[in-house]
């Protein structure tokens, strides 16, 4: 959730207010769909790096104030603890050699961070989980200081009503409680957006689905949380964890969590909008000023504030984003399966895997998700973060392979073809 809000009560009133304007909200972009008010495709991506602060022992270092104070920067934000910060890469087309481009900026950023930070008496690490991370670095003390963050700490517990249990079985076994949302912070991810157009957004979120787990499989680096080895991505397991607001009645009643994979493959983004609408009360009722009917029908672009912000606390691991920038309204896939780094080679590696195969799977005659139902695709998502590299992974046509042998004999030539030699012609041939 990356909007500012402030310290406050919230009423009945304010509950039923909100739900109201988010309905009209929904009305509103299903109209907008209808109409086809969006800005054409671009091409365009963009990406996000939460990062770590660490002292000179390695452990967190809780001076993001500091950090961010010394580099006065908006492409540099807070995150839920004082010891993350988050760097947003300004957007680029895909074309041409973007990655040798996005390799540049990545750099550019992260070393700047660093520098920053060494004033600060701290350093910059990019990885999914501290692996040095203790529970006295996560407790309510160690939220940052923008109020959302203590706002969203007390919904998310008024809601649950009791303590969070962690409970990972992997390599070794982690029991624990916990009294905040604090323990989210130890999850670090590099977060991928895509913009398309409303006609061909489903097949690029379905894409985006099916290939979650394989992405987890190649990108998996956090197999430690408190001292104990978990799943190879225990990030996965952890955030599913650490920001549910059921408790084990409502999770037996089949209540959905708001850390999603999902239950369905989509036709439409509004299928995914009206889900939020339909299953998720909301965290922070807080109501715009904005008519949004009244603003689309004297030609303007509505801002739909109500229903950006519940979108914003449900957690999907493929988020459907509705944004307006410079007064054109587009939507974007933000893919949120991946870990922080380790390098940056890994994370543009990463990326270029997941530009590519989801360009070609969309784009497919036969789609992928027309033969694999929904369930395997998630037994896919969880196999790849419990086993990593070694996870072996479903895929029509072929069965349960490992998930190195699909990638290296199948997907990755797709994705080097599909992407590398379609939208970047000229990288294409130079990675090739």
């Amino acid at each position: 959730m990356g909007q500012d809000v402030a310290s406050r009560q919230f009423t009945r009133e304010d509950r039923q207010k909100y739900r109201q304007k988010v309905k009209r909200c929904l009305d509103v972009f299903a109209r907008m769909l209808a109409e086809s008010r969006f800005d054409t495709e671009r091409r365009s991506m963009g990406l996000e790096i939460e990062l770590n602060l660490t002292d000179a022992g390695g452990d967190p270092a809780m001076v993001n104030d500091k950090v961010l104070a010394l580099m006065a920067d908006p492409d540099f934000q807070t995150e839920l603890a004082q010891f993350n910060i988050e760097i947003n890469i300004p957007p680029k087309l895909l074309a041409g050699e973007v990655f040798s481009g996005l390799e540049t900026d990545v750099r550019a950023s992260l070393n700047h961070a660093d520098d920053v930070a060494n004033e600060a008496g701290a350093d910059v690490v990019m990885i999914g989980i501290l692996p040095t991370v203790r529970p006295e670095h996560l407790t309510e003390d160690t939220l940052s200081a923008n109020p959302r963050y203590a706002l969203l700490n007390e919904q998310v517990f008024a809601a649950r009503g009791e303590d969070i249990h962690l409970s990972i079985d992997g390599v070794e076994r982690i029991s624990a409680y916990a009294d905040t949302i604090a323990p989210e912070a130890a999850c670090t991810s590099v977060q991928l957006h895509l913009q398309v157009n409303p006609e061909t957004f489903a097949a690029h979120w379905n894409a985006s689905q099916a290939i979650a787990g394989v992405q987890l499989a190649m990108g998996a680096n956090s197999p430690f949380f408190f001292g104990k080895e978990l799943w190879r991505e225990t990030r996965i397991a952890l955030f599913e964890q650490a920001a549910d607001t059921r408790s084990d009645e409502l999770k037996a009643q089949g209540v959905r969590p708001r850390v999603w994979f999902g239950e369905r493959w989509i036709t439409s983004i509004f299928d995914l909008f009206e889900e939020n609408v339909r299953y998720f009360p909301s965290l922070l009722p807080i109501v715009d000023d904005e008519d949004p009917l009244e603003v689309l029908e004297r030609g303007d672009v509505p801002q739909l504030a109500e229903l950006r912000l519940h979108n914003g606390t449900i957690y999907r691991w493929n988020r459907p984003v509705y944004d307006v920038v410079r007064g054109r309204p587009h939507l974007r896939v933000e893919n949120r399966c991946l870990p922080a780094g380790p390098t940056v080679v890994d994370v543009l590696a990463n990326a270029a895997l997941y530009y590519g195969l989801v360009k070609v799977l969309a784009e497919a005659d036969r789609p992928v998700w027309s033969q694999m139902s929904f369930t395997a695709a998630e037994e896919n998502f969880h196999n790849g973060a419990r086993h990593g590299i070694d996870a072996r992974i479903y895929w029509p046509g072929i069965g349960e392979v490992p998930a190195t042998e699909l990638v290296l004999r199948h997907l990755l030539p797709l994705a080097h073809r599909g992407l590398l030699a379609a939208w970047c012609k000229d990288e294409g041939a130079r990675l090739a």
